[in-house]
C-alpha cells in the first residue's frame, strides 16, 4: 500500500519505532509545548473543529460536510475553513469549485465548497475573519485541532474505529501528532468511524474514562452503479484499502488496483496509463471523489479520458441521526458561555495582602 504513513505505525511496537524514539521524544516535546502555550484568539461566532489524533485520513472531510448540512438545516450559514493542504494559495481565499484547481487550493477544500461557503487560509484566524465578513455565523474547521490559533467551542476528534491510534507513539515512531495527554485536554467528543467503541482498545478506554463517544460510518451514495461490475480501482488517499473494500461491499468485483501517495497530483502520463490499462482488460476505472478533483484541469483528449473515470461518492452517516444537529447546538451554547466569560468584569475585591496593610 502506498501511503504517507509507514506500515509499522499501525502494528505492535517494533524495532523501527524503537530506532526512531529519540526523534519522537523531541517531536513530542515540541508539539506538546505548542499545544500548551498556544494563544487561541476568540472570533465572533462559534467554532467547531473536526480533527484527529493521528497523521492520515480518518473521515474528517465527510464529517465536516455532514455537520455543515445539519447547520444549514437549522437555519445557520456555516463557513468551512481549511488550510488547503498541498495547495499553492496561501492568503485567505474563497474557494470556487468552478474556477480553482486542486493544485491551487488543495483537494479537500474543493469537496467542502460543494457543501457551503469555504475559505482556505494558512493563517486560520485571518480565514475565520474572512468567513465572518462573508456572512458565516458558524465556522467548521477541517483539521487544525493541534495547531489552530483560534478559540474552539466544540472539538470533535475523528478516530478510525478499527485502526485507532496505531502503535500509540508520536511521529516519527508512530502516527500520533502530539502527546495524547495534551490532546485529550482539548477534546469535546470522540467520533468512532467504521468500528464503534467496541472495536478499538483506545476508544474503549476513552469511553470508560467518561469521554463522550459518537459512532458513525462511511456510506456509499451511488454504490448501486458499481454492483456486479468489474473495476480498475485507483486512489491517492491515506488508506486506499478502505476504498477498495467499500467497492467490494456494494457488490463490485475489484479486479485491479493502483495506489498513489496521499494528495497525489496526477500527471497526464499517469492518467493515460490508468485509462489504457483499464480499457485493455475490459475494466471500468473508478476512483474517490477526492482523487477526482485532482484529475481536473486538463483539456482536449486528456479531458475525454478523465470523463471515462467513475467516482464512488460517500457520506458520513451518524448512528444517531440527530448527532450533527446536537453538535451545532452545543457549539453555540459553548460560544455563549465563552462570550459571557470574556464580558464578565474582573473582581474588585482586594487581595488578602492588600487588606492587611
Amino acid at each position: 500500500m502506498v501511503s504517507e504513513s509507514p506500515p509499522f505505525w499501525w502494528t505492535k511496537i517494533g524495532w523501527q519505532a524503537a530506532l526512531l524514539s529519540p526523534a519522537s521524544l523531541i517531536y513530542s516535546a515540541v508539539a506538546g509545548w505548542r499545544m500548551r502555550r498556544a494563544r487561541r484568539a476568540p472570533v465572533d461566532c462559534p467554532v467547531v473543529c473536526v480533527g484527529n489524533f493521528t497523521v492520515g485520513g480518518a473521515g474528517k472531510t465527510p464529517t465536516v460536510i455532514a455537520i455543515a448540512q445539519a447547520a444549514a438545516a437549522l437555519g445557520y450559514k456555516p463557513g468551512l475553513l481549511s488550510r488547503g493542504y498541498s495547495g499553492l494559495i496561501s492568503k485567505p481565499t474563497i474557494v470556487d469549485p468552478h474556477h480553482h484547481r486542486a493544485v491551487d487550493v488543495g483537494d479537500e477544500p474543493l469537496l467542502l465548497a460543494r457543501a457551503g461557503l469555504t475559505v482556505v487560509a494558512r493563517n486560520r484566524l485571518e480565514g475565520a475573519k474572512k468567513l465572518i465578513a462573508e456572512g458565516a455565523d458558524l465556522i467548521i474547521m477541517d483539521d487544525g485541532f493541534q495547531s489552530a490559533r483560534i478559540a474552539i467551542d466544540y472539538a470533535l476528534v475523528v478516530v478510525d474505529g478499527k485502526r485507532g491510534i496505531g502503535n500509540g507513539l508520536v511521529v516519527p515512531s508512530g502516527p500520533v501528532r502530539a502527546p495524547l495527554k495534551e490532546q485529550l485536554r482539548h477534546v469535546t467528543t470522540l467520533l468512532a468511524v467504521s468500528g464503534g467503541p467496541a472495536a478499538d482498545p483506545f476508544i474503549r478506554r476513552m469511553a470508560r474514562a467518561g469521554k463522550p463517544v459518537l459512532e458513525a460510518g462511511v456510506a456509499p451514495v451511488n454504490g448501486s452503479e458499481f454492483a456486479g461490475k468489474r473495476l480498475f480501482a485507483f486512489a491517492g488517499i491515506a488508506d486506499p484499502a478502505k476504498f477498495y473494500k467499500s467497492l467490494a461491499d456494494v457488490g463490485a468485483e475489484v479486479v485491479a488496483t493502483r495506489a498513489f501517495p496521499d494528495h497525489h497530483h496526477f500527471a497526464e502520463d499517469e492518467i493515460r496509463s490508468l485509462c489504457v490499462d483499464a480499457e485493455r482488460d475490459g475494466l471500468l476505472p473508478v476512483t474517490t471523489a477526492k482523487d477526482r478533483v485532482r484529475l481536473a484541469g486538463h483539456h482536449g483528449a486528456m479531458n475525454e479520458l478523465i470523463e471515462r473515470i467513475r467516482v464512488l461518492d460517500i457520506e458520513m452517516k451518524f448512528d444517531d441521526p440527530a448527532a450533527p444537529c446536537l453538535i451545532v447546538e452545543q457549539a453555540f451554547a459553548n460560544f455563549r458561555k465563552r462570550k459571557f466569560a470574556l464580558k464578565k468584569p474582573a473582581s474588585t475585591k482586594k487581595p488578602v495582602s492588600a487588606q492587611r496593610r
